[in-house]
């Protein structure tokens, strides 16, 4: 019953394991590249709350917007791709169920998202290394997260026809989704009109990174925003 299901899934994880250099390598060594940009040039000039270092607030936010943007490019990438190069039909064909086709591509999407996330925080615990007070929250909302954002991938690439429609929708709507979503500051310190949209509006992205950002003391995010 499952076999399809896992012999997708195999082949997804296989597919972005084949250029890891890429995949996850690159994720990782671009969060590290800002924590070391941002960390270090404004970690004295930028007090966020008392007791926590500059650096050690931004590192929850940059790994879980680290998840999530890789959760949304591997589903969307690998089906785009599909599509362009016509091997989608080889899927297509052996009549598998849908909700099996979207599991195994979800799935493979946690696990990139989850080496480049653990990667990202290797990485960083040179630098700070937040305590994880609650292991079993961070795990429930980064794959809450992650399910959102591969979803969100897997209807951009069955909705685009090309290339540059699904980079529009990373560039546009993914990116700056997570990046104005406090992960480089406290969502308190932004006006009063970003702060209505991105403060009250409970988009994933936004609800996922503002807990991680919130305390350098503990790596969660709020099941409330999520949900």
């Amino acid at each position: 019953m499952w076999v399809p299901f896992w012999t997708l899934f195999k082949k997804e994880v296989i597919r972005f394991l084949k250029v890891w250099m890429h995949t996850v390598l690159a994720p990782v060594l671009t969060g590290g590249l800002y924590l070391f940009v941002f960390g270090e040039a404004l970690s004295k000039h930028l007090p966020v709350y008392e007791g926590v270092t500059y650096t050690a607030f931004i590192i929850p936010g940059l790994i879980m917007m680290t998840v999530l943007q890789n959760a949304f490019s591997n589903t969307a990438s690998s089906l785009i791709q599909s599509k362009i190069s016509g091997n989608l039909v080889f899927i297509l064909l052996p009549a598998i169920p849908g909700p099996q086709v979207a599991a195994a591509y979800i799935g493979a999407s946690f696990v990139r998202s989850a080496l480049a996330g653990a990667g990202l925080y290797l990485l960083c615990s040179w630098w700070a290394s937040p305590p994880v007070r609650e292991p079993g929250l961070l795990i429930a909302f980064g794959f809450f997260g992650a399910a959102i954002m591969a979803a969100l991938g897997l209807i951009t690439a069955l909705w685009a026809e090309k290339y540059d429609q699904m980079g529009a929708v990373m560039n546009f709507v993914i990116m700056p989704l997570t990046f104005m979503s406090g992960v480089f500051y406290s969502v308190d310190s932004r006006p009063p009109f970003w702060q209505a949209r991105f403060c009250t509006a409970p988009h994933p992205a936004s609800c996922s990174i503002r807990l991680c950002s919130t305390s350098g003391r503990c790596l969660c995010v709020s099941l409330r925003c999520i949900i």
